[in-house]
């Protein structure tokens, strides 16, 4: 992380070595996963308006740019959609969701604010503010294509001005380019691998947090593939919507007035500040898992841990993805993915083989599983229930136990309890009579109201004579448990299932026999789109449940093929497909009025309520959004009455992309892209491998192409031009193969395996000496922690500041005055901070040249030249050799000369 000196924050060196010990080749960012975090960010405000959101982006970029920093030749970045019909039924829930509970949250915030003032209670003044709608988050919209422009201007100014960004080849591919943003990436991968120089050896990071992005990082058979994402922390502290205050929630609130803490009210309400921390997904670690999870003996073919992983992939599948709901017998927190697992391993003997094979799956191999799954239905629907049934039971007896132990008063305000280790300095008692009076009187007050649990109140609040009102039971405090008409636990529940879910009788074998057919053409769907690319932009899946597993009979012949030359959705037609009708301010006027008009041919497509059925749990959000489909034929035929009326900037908007590539004037690619630019060449022309670090594919004129000597415009008002711009771009488009050409999942020859990380106690449940489990810092697991004598920590008393959002050196370490450390002392009068305390940590030369534009004025320096991955191949003819790098680490990853002097020093 970048550090602050006396105020001043010090640029980070990018083209100095990954200080987490490996340097990656490819950097690839799925823009659906920053973009949202910067929308609602967890540890600052919100930004206020659209300007200031895309500074944000491009700050959350440089964050993770400097996390992998130095060789990344390739940095594609990919804002999502958009995408196939199968991902467009999933994205129409969520936003139809979010505005019906966001219209639900506003009117009950209300609802109670009135009521806490009515009783007399305090809030502060209602702030009035434009609610953000994310919805905007779609292709189409506005706010989509200025987030393009602003990924332009962003890259050219960190290729001018960034020397970590000298050589890069940087990839984009905005929200006109259909296809999901993980999805484009796969794809670009797939055919990368494909081409005859590609280095077998690269080494590939993927920033972003879907949990299928695991999944698909498999799918590649890339030895040397990562995940980067945000580190996720549960039950962060937010303060309330109505009072602001911390430590309860909107229903909670009292409208009590706000509480003196600290001396001067330094500490209210202020949660610690924390930079969000990023952890690292290593995908050969988890193969090394699986390896030893999945490999069997005594099989009656040859083992291939390759397509074993394969199959592990496809059964992920059945327990639910972006494109089918998950079986109802198989729960990932019922220990689903192990069942699955075991049961292969037993019935893979009989199958003769394995499931699938580069994306394809064999249906009559993939029966044996699930009916060997649906054998155990029965049993695994009644110990779900034994299960609930005991956690109920535990949670009453909880409730029991803490009302039974919860004393009958707690004094407040300045005799309130304080949690241990609180920053705030015990405060000196002022008047205590007073505060004894008010605390009786407050007692005496909440006695009189409550009166007898069996007494009623009139109006005015004395007790009743004329009857009382019934004591509730022991565990009324339990929240109302949501009505279970399916019983799976009981006889006949496939009955009932059926009739409530599809409205048919189970013993209709035509109506199930469609539902199976349907979802085994999603599997089928599904596992080509995550091996081969997208199959059909038209299919869907179109039910809102899931057959048994017991109902797979008879699926080996059952077809899978799927229509061939469909078409995505363009832009503004997507936004018709996925948008409720509050947010159509992002569509055309006349567009729509489709939404909204009641005389409207598609005017059912856009319910103003829906119902949400909970399917067995608990919470709304875990429900099915009983959503009516989107009949394409129908959409397009309302859409060609409307279509004359786009303007000409909305027909531009609507229009389908392409990729556009990056490069600086210091890269070996920019003389031949100038070159096109200036012979205006017009035909596509293939990139010259060897100026671009073996990346292939075919180039063409860009109209809105940035050229050298050109100023680039800034898109937000409190960014400026680039005057004097020096990068260019150019159109790219991947490879192109047959339609029928099929993509090997298999490990490319040449291919190095990385060097075992597990040890034998890894394999253990209880390992870690009974401790809990820490994450590893850095790639190398072998490195020793520095450990600080008692004099170091009497400096950091002295050095360390005490408030609390105070930037400092170590900002994220607790107080040791907090805990009334012997070795804490305060700072003397004119006693001066030591500002370099402990730098030979990790020595690191700060960069004295450009920042980005959004920080300081830039100014232009030549960085580090990288090694790159097309560079090892041609010093390499045969096969990368990690041997050419000075010096290795214990897991073959490359060292800075400080740390194999000074490793045993290192934080």
């Amino acid at each position: 992380q970048a550090k602050e000196c006396n105020g001043v924050k010090v640029p980070i060196d990018t083209s100095k070595p990954n200080p987490n010990e490996v340097e990656f080749d490819n950097l690839y960012l799925d823009m659906n996963g920053i973009i949202h975090p910067c929308t609602h960010p967890e540890d600052k405000p919100a930004p206020k308006n659209e300007d200031e959101m895309m500074v944000a982006i491009f700050e959350y970029i440089d964050r993770i740019f400097n996390i992998n920093r130095r060789d990344c030749p390739d940095a594609k970045s990919d804002p999502s959609f958009p995408a196939p019909r199968a991902k467009m039924n999933q994205q129409r829930s969520r936003r139809f969701r979010a505005s019906k509970e966001g219209m639900e949250a506003a009117e009950e915030k209300q609802k109670i604010r009135q009521e806490i003032l009515a009783k007399g209670g305090f809030l502060p003044p209602e702030e009035v503010k434009e609610r953000f709608d994310s919805n905007c988050i779609t292709p189409g919209t506005e706010f989509m294509d200025n987030l393009a422009k602003c990924l332009r201007y962003y890259i050219a100014d960190r290729l001018n001005s960034d020397p970590g960004w000298k050589n890069l080849t940087v990839i984009l591919s905005d929200a006109s380019a259909p296809g999901e943003g993980e999805h484009k990436i796969m794809d670009y991968i797939r055919r990368q691998r494909a081409q005859p120089n590609h280095d077998p050896n690269t080494h590939h990071c993927l920033c972003g947090a879907d949990a299928d992005l695991i999944m698909l990082g498999l799918a590649t058979h890339e030895p040397n593939f990562t995940i980067i994402r945000e580190e996720f922390k549960p039950n962060k502290p937010k303060p309330c919507a109505l009072c602001n205050q911390m430590g309860h929630e909107v229903k909670d609130c009292q409208g009590l007035p706000r509480e003196k803490q600290g001396k001067h009210d330094q500490f209210a309400d202020t949660p610690p500040i924390s930079e969000q921390e990023f952890i690292f997904i290593r995908l050969c670690v988890l193969r090394e898992y699986l390896e030893r999870e999945l490999t069997m003996a005594s099989l009656p073919f040859t083992f291939d841990f390759e397509r074993s992983v394969d199959d592990w992939v496809f059964m992920c599948f059945f327990v639910g993805n972006d494109f089918l709901p998950h079986l109802p017998s198989l729960e990932i927190r019922e220990g689903a993915i192990d069942r699955l697992v075991n049961i292969y391993k037993n019935v893979v003997h009989k199958t003769g083989g394995y499931l699938t094979e580069s994306g394809f799956v064999n249906l009559q191999r993939v029966q044996m599983i699930m009916l060997a799954v649906g054998e155990v239905e029965d049993s695994i629907f009644k110990k779900r229930k034994d299960d609930d049934d005991n956690f109920k039971r535990r949670q009453k007896e909880k409730r029991k136990r803490l009302k039974r132990d919860q004393p009958s008063f707690i004094p407040g305000g300045q005799f309130s309890p304080q949690a241990l280790g609180n920053r705030s300095s015990p405060q000196a008692i002022c008047n205590p009579r007073q505060a004894a009076f008010e605390m009786r009187m407050h007692e005496r007050q909440n006695s009189t109201t409550s009166a007898s649990p069996n007494t009623s109140l009139t109006p005015d609040g004395s007790p009743s004579l004329g009857g009382g009102i019934k004591r509730k039971s022991e565990d009324s405090d339990s929240e109302p448990e949501p009505e279970d008409n399916i019983r799976l636990w009981e006889t006949g529940w496939k009955q009932r299932y059926y009739k409530n879910k599809f409205d048919v009788d189970a013993s209709d074998e035509k109506f199930r026999r469609k539902v199976v057919q349907s979802y085994v053409e999603g599997l089928c769907w599904v596992l080509r789109y995550y091996y081969q690319g997208c199959a059909s932009w038209n299919w869907y899946y179109p039910f809102h449940y899931a057959p048994f597993a017991s109902d797979f009979e008879g699926i080996a012949d059952m077809p899978s093929d799927f229509e061939k030359g469909s078409k995505p959705f363009k832009p503004l037609e997507q936004l018709m497909g996925v948008f409720p009708a509050a947010s159509g301010n992002f569509l055309p006027p006349t567009w729509r009025k489709l939404m909204t008009d009641p005389e409207s041919s598609i005017i059912d497509f856009y319910p103003e309520d829906f119902a949400i059925d909970l399917n067995g749990k608990k919470y709304a959000w875990q429900g099915v959004a009983l959503l009516p489909f989107v009949d394409e034929r129908r959409l397009r035929a309302a859409l060609e009455e409307v279509y004359p009326d786009l303007t000409p900037e909305e027909s531009r908007r609507n229009s389908l992309g392409g990729d556009v590539l990056f490069v600086g004037k210091h890269h070996p690619l920019c003389d031949f892209i100038v070159e096109q630019y200036k012979t205006k060449n017009t035909e596509a022309v293939d990139i010259p491998p060897e100026l671009c670090h073996g990346i292939q594919g075919k180039l063409t004129l860009n109209d809105n192409a940035v050229l050298p000597d050109q100023v680039v415009e800034s898109p937000v008002p409190m960014l400026r031009d680039l005057t004097q711009n020096s990068a260019v771009s150019i159109s790219f488009k991947d490879p192109q193969f047959a339609e029928d050409f099929v993509f090997k999942a298999t490990v490319l020859p040449g291919a190095k395996k990385p060097a075992p990380v597990l040890k034998p106690g890894d394999w253990e449940k209880t390992n870690n000496d009974g401790r809990p489990w820490r994450p590893q810092l850095g790639f190398n697991r072998d490195r020793k922690p520095v450990h600080l004598d008692q004099s170091a920590f009497r400096t950091l008393g002295h050095t360390m500041p005490r408030d609390r959002g105070m930037p400092g050196m170590y900002p994220n370490a607790v107080p040791l005055g907090a805990y009334g450390s012997p070795y804490a002392r305060p700072l003397m009068g004119g006693q001066q901070q030591i500002p370099k305390l402990l730098s030979n940590l990790r020595p690191q030369e700060s960069w004295r040249g450009p920042t980005p534009l959004f920080q300081q004025t830039p100014q232009r320096t030549a960085g580090a030249a990288p090694l790159l991955a097309w560079n090892r191949v041609l010093q390499s003819p045969n096969q990368f050799q990690p041997a050419q790098y000075q010096g290795l680490g214990p897991m073959g990853y490359p060292q800075r000369p400080e740390d194999r002097m000074d490793r045993g020093r290192q934080v």
